[in-house]
């Protein structure tokens, strides 16, 4: 599959992840999606919480859900999208500072540089960044001695 065609489809995955959020206070919808390297995807939304801290972000439920199936050195990209819930303005959404941290780890165990598709909720706009300029100099499992995960 073309670049640009296994892009759209990462970003539309997101897009549906985006309609399965829980954002009942923020009313801020967000959606990600992971590409593993075979091709599959997997999905997560935001999920807040009464007691805002405990609240989840997309980009880490999908990253948690990648990690439980054993996949975390198969991450290849990743694209988040999200908006108001109400269909206010098309903003493009880049993870929060967390959401980056998480990212840097899936790379450092993936050993491959991660694509970030940043989309607006109805997919006009779209930036891609690599991790390194979202969150340059970042501490990671290299910084403890660990590298890439190994499949035995």
């Amino acid at each position: 599959m073309p670049h640009d065609a296994q892009m759209q489809q990462l970003i539309a995955a997101a897009r549906g992840a985006m309609t399965h959020a829980h954002a009942p206070y923020s009313r801020f919808a967000v959606g990600a999606a992971v590409r593993l390297t075979d091709g599959g995807i997997v999905t997560g939304c935001n999920f807040e919480n009464a007691s805002y801290g405990l609240s989840l972000c997309a980009e880490t439920v999908a990253l948690a859900s990648v990690n439980a199936q054993g996949r975390l050195a198969d991450v290849e990209a990743i694209a988040v999208l999200g908006g108001a819930m109400d269909g206010g303005a098309e903003a493009l959404v880049t993870p929060c500072g967390r959401c980056r941290q998480i990212m840097n780890e899936a790379e450092q165990m993936a050993g491959r540089a991660l694509a970030i598709h940043c989309a607006t909720p109805g997919g006009e706009r779209i930036l891609t960044f690599t991790l390194a300029q979202l969150l340059p100099h970042a501490f990671g499992p290299a910084d403890l001695g660990i590298g890439p995960q190994t499949k035995s």
